[in-house]
């Protein structure tokens, strides 16, 4: 079955690409969501309904702190007074006047474990791995996966749980992983948050945990799991995953039980994977697609499933042709496409029937 998409609105916007292929969409609750860009030295904050709207100037622009630094996940706070920065040997957060509030050192991040820093302490060693930080819905705590210092024990991946206010660490929970990146999820109930570690061809790391306000409480769910955290939404009680390879999409309650699974229609026999870029269009609708799987553009396909049941509802048909692009839903309705040729967001929704 084909479902006709109507195009809601475009606008130009270079780097946007990072929206459907990346981490710097970033939600709080029922407030709008915010589009995070790196532009030079600088991370522009966007609401992206006002950019959708033709309001072209950012909301804040913060400085980023370390140079060279490239990697890390990193988070505004909801009122957007004040952003936290995820480095290579610290967590920083920074107000929107440039002023450090407060810093939380940790250990590097660099792959030579026991390497001697040279030259300023700051300077960026090599590698790409990283960890990621968000600011709670409430902006009262920061959640960070770190190293911890080397002086303490041998390596060591945490996740912390920081006071906003001062960055003091209000607690721990040590991992068993060997990071080559990660992201964090703010669930809707404004209480739990979920971190996703990738390991590359190792694996894939998935933990809940909720801070009751004296302890972390934290569970994860990795016991024959190898599977990417994807999104959640407010209407539902558990969460989207994607299976590493793309075998398959789950819904889970928030104690990791399945409630679903969906698996690619084959095309012309071909097997399909999903790729990373999925979630909710609302409560009663997923979107996926299996661009990655199909080597000709000509077929990239979005998928539309039911949200509880993740059966297939059908595919996508975009009144400008075929999209080959990953998609990033809004959970409002809406979903995002990028069109790297023109630097275009293009924001869609299923056409009236």
């Amino acid at each position: 079955m084909s479902i006709t998409a109507q195009l809601r609105d475009s606008v130009r916007l270079p780097g946007g690409d990072a929206l459907v292929n990346g981490f710097a969409l970033e939600g709080h609750g029922d407030r709008p969501p915010r589009a995070l860009l790196q532009n030079g030295h600088e991370l522009e904050v966007y609401d992206l309904y006002e950019v959708f709207a033709g309001e072209r100037a950012p909301i804040a622009v913060f400085g980023l702190p370390w140079p060279g630094w490239e990697h890390g996940v990193h988070s505004v706070s909801p009122d957007g007074s004040f952003a936290v920065f995820s480095g290579q040997r610290a967590v920083r957060a920074v107000s929107a006047g440039g002023e450090t509030l407060w810093e939380y050192r940790h250990g590097c991040w660099g792959p030579e474990i026991g390497h001697t820093h040279t030259g300023d302490e700051q300077e960026v060693c090599r590698g790409l791995e990283h960890g990621s930080s968000r600011v709670s819905g409430d902006a009262r705590l920061v959640w960070a996966h770190v190293v911890v210092e080397p002086e303490e024990q041998d390596w060591q991946e945490c996740w912390v749980v920081l006071d906003a206010r001062n960055g003091r660490e209000l607690a721990r929970l040590p991992l068993d992983s060997a990071a080559s990146g990660s992201h964090h999820l703010s669930h809707p109930d404004g209480i739990h948050m979920g971190l996703c570690i990738g390991m590359g061809q190792d694996g894939i790391l998935l933990h809940w945990a909720r801070w009751d306000g004296e302890k972390l409480i934290g569970w994860d769910l990795n016991e024959g799991m190898d599977r990417i955290l994807m999104d959640v939404h407010a209407g539902l009680p558990g969460f989207l995953t994607v299976e590493h390879y793309g075998a398959d999409l789950e819904l889970h309650a928030l104690d990791g039980a399945v409630l679903a699974r969906g698996v690619p229609e084959p095309a012309d026999d071909d097997p399909l994977c999903w790729d990373y870029g999925c979630g909710f269009v609302n409560a009663d609708t997923v979107i996926a697609s299996t661009v990655e799987s199909d080597e000709d553009p000509e077929r990239a396909r979005h998928w539309l499933l039911d949200s509880r049941s993740l059966e297939i509802r059908g595919t996508v048909a975009y009144p400008t042709g075929p999209v080959d692009s990953y998609v990033r839903p809004l959970g409002d309705g809406t979903w995002l496409t990028y069109d790297g040729g023109s630097e275009t967001l293009n924001r869609w929704s299923e056409a009236a029937s």
